[in-house]
């Protein structure tokens, strides 16, 4: 609300109180003021006399017409149909509506009952319209106009993310749909004992901003008036969608549902510390700093696995900023150093057998950042970074989990130079408009990255093509 122009406050002296000579000047009229005679009317505390016929007629109209409108409005929230966003493969799937409907069912049968009750009182008003039960009518009109506000916040989150799906986005969010779908269907079959795939899977819509990020399923959201969401939201900026081939992110993001899903960020950081306290004598101050980051380097340690180089590729384009950026170190943050989290991919890439490519992308990354200082990281870190990290890596990827049915990793999704071998071709026939053959959708961003380092074809055939041969798979 702007600040009243009717007065100006007192000034205050240098000793704190207000000054009385200071007031006194204020509040003398500026005689060439079009408002210097203005003098403010107090409403009146009573009305005098019987209302007239008319204002009678006027004031029931009036109630008649607030609950017309609160109803009305409550029952506007209604529920979503499966239909109205689309019926192609682009539209929410029936469990993602279903899920919202019930969401909103939950807080809409009580608005429907509370705004009778706002009908009650409009209707006792009618009859009888005293300033008790006018003001009475009020009150409940505010507190249920409020919570009818508080739904409609919700339900417009919904429509305004479903409607996407009807646009130009539409194509494009179903493709990032189906790498997270293939990203789940690949983990939960190759786990070690039977365990279905989470009925309601990652869902994607396109929003502003520099990178994506995932809202987890069941993690209250500012947008969802703190309530609880309902699956996994993947959010893409829409610049990003234009190029394909940067998509590796998305990855990462799935990932982190993956973790939250297995119930592996509760196991991890105890398993980093001790093991590089232990096995590695790594100092406990250094190690807690890399339990710190185990949400971040597993997540970027799946999307490796899962979809192939294009995620280092894609991390570089991403943290390769100045040197301040990239190379600056804060022991509280929850990601790795950017220089450093390249690296750390690095290592996985080596072991996953493809020693000359993590080779040649190591010394890339290190050319761009030739020097690295103790002002940038603390020593003590450097000296003892690659047997941390080899342990790190180590633990998260190729030793068994419970939570995998006793697998690693490295076991559930397996990714070597034959994976590498499918990218390279299914790039080649990208770049062409052809159809890839059998390859896992999640390994087709790499293939699009692999037909643009090559310039196989031009950037936007690539993505043409794309989401063209992911539409119609």
């Amino acid at each position: 609300m702007a600040p009243s122009t009717l007065s100006t406050p007192p000034s205050v002296a240098t000793n704190g109180t207000t000054s009385s000579s200071a007031t006194r000047s204020v509040v003398q009229p500026v005689t060439n003021s079009p408002s210097a005679n203005f003098k403010p009317v107090a409403a009146p505390t009573n009305l005098r006399g019987a209302a007239t016929a008319n204002e009678q007629r006027l004031l029931d109209r009036w109630l008649n017409i607030q609950s017309i409108n609160l109803c009305r409005q409550a029952k506007s929230l209604r529920p979503f149909t499966k239909d109205e966003f689309g019926t192609g493969p682009a539209a929410p799937s029936e469990g993602h509506i279903e899920a919202v409907n019930r969401l909103i069912d939950k807080f809409r049968v009580q608005l429907i009952e509370k705004a009778r009750w706002v009908d009650a009182a409009a209707q006792v008003a009618r009859r009888q319209p005293t300033t008790d039960r006018l003001q009475l009518l009020l009150e409940r009109k505010q507190k249920v106009s409020d919570q009818v506000l508080y739904l409609e916040g919700i339900w417009d989150f919904y429509f305004d993310m479903f409607v996407q799906r009807l646009s130009v986005f539409g194509e494009r969010l179903r493709s990032i749909d189906r790498i997270a779908i293939g990203c789940y269907e690949k983990v939960y079959v190759g786990l070690g004992t039977a365990k279905p795939t989470p009925s309601l899977l990652p869902f994607s819509y396109a929003d502003s901003g520099f990178s994506p990020y995932t809202i987890r399923r069941s993690v209250p959201m500012q947008k969802l008036r703190h309530n609880p969401n309902l699956f996994p939201l993947i959010v893409i900026p829409q610049h990003r969608l234009d190029n394909v081939w940067a998509l590796s992110s998305v990855l990462h993001e799935v990932s982190h549902n993956l973790q939250a899903d297995l119930g592996l960020w509760e196991v991890m950081p105890a398993q980093i510390y001790q093991r590089l306290t232990n096995e590695g004598k790594i100092p406990p101050e250094v190690a807690k700093v890399w339990a710190q980051w185990h949400k971040e380097m597993m997540a970027d340690m799946f999307a490796l696995v899962l979809g192939g180089p294009a995620a280092i590729e894609s991390l570089m384009d991403v943290v390769g900023r100045s040197p301040a950026s990239t190379v600056a170190f804060s022991p509280m943050s929850a990601h790795p150093t950017p220089y450093l989290r390249v690296l750390i991919n690095l290592i996985l890439l080596k072991r996953l057998g493809l020693k000359p490519l993590a080779a040649d992308l190591t010394r890339v990354w290190q050319r761009l950042y030739p020097r690295i200082s103790a002002t940038d990281i603390p020593p003590q870190f450097m000296k003892t970074f690659y047997p941390a990290a080899e342990l790190a890596v180590d633990t998260m990827v190729f030793q068994p989990y419970q939570q995998l049915g006793n697998k690693s990793m490295a076991q559930v999704v397996d990714f070597g130079p034959t994976q590498l071998e499918l990218i390279q071709q299914a790039g080649q026939r990208l770049a062409k408009g052809e159809d890839p053959g059998t390859i896992p959708v999640r390994l087709m961003i790499s293939a699009a990255r692999h037909a643009l380092d090559c310039q196989l074809a031009k950037p936007q055939v690539i993505t043409d093509n794309f989401y063209r041969i992911l539409g119609r798979r």
